[in-house]
C-alpha cells in the first residue's frame, strides 16, 4: 500500500525527504567522507588527549582546592605542590609526545608524497 502522506502532498513529503537525507549525510557523512583508518586513529587521539587535558586540569582544581584548604597545614600544602608538579609533569610528557609524533608522522607523510 502506498504512503498516503505521498499522496497526498508529493512535494512536500519529497522536500522533507530530501532534506532528513540531507542532515543525516551532514552528521554521520556521504559515502565520499567515510572514514579511513587514518581518520578513525586521529579522532581516537584526539579523544584521549581530551580526557588528558580534562584529568590535568581536575588534579590542577584538586591541588588548588588541597592549597586553600590546608590553613598554614604544611603537609598538606606540600602533597599539593607535589601534585601541581606531578600533574604539570605528566602534561609536559604528553603534549612532548604528541608533539614528537606529529613531527615524525609528518616529516614521513611529506617524504612519502614528494
Amino acid at each position: 500500500m502506498a504512503d498516503p502522506l505521498a499522496q497526498a502532498t508529493p512535494g512536500a513529503y519529497q522536500a522533507s525527504a530530501e532534506n532528513l537525507k540531507t542532515a543525516g549525510n551532514f552528521i554521520f557523512g556521504t559515502e565520499a567522507t567515510k572514514l579511513d583508518l587514518a581518520t578513525l586513529v586521529g579522532n581516537l587521539i584526539r579523544a584521549a588527549l581530551l580526557l588528558l587535558g580534562i584529568i590535568f586540569l581536575g588534579l590542577i582544581v584538586y591541588a588548588g582546592y588541597l592549597w586553600m584548604t590546608a590553613a598554614g597545614q604544611e603537609e598538606k600544602i606540600t602533597e599539593a605542590k607535589k601534585t601541581l608538579i606531578r600533574a604539570s609533569i605528566g602534561m609536559a610528557i604528553v603534549l612532548g609526545s604528541y608533539a614528537i609524533t606529529n613531527f615524525v608522522i609528518s616529516g614521513l607523510i611529506e617524504a612519502t608524497i614528494k
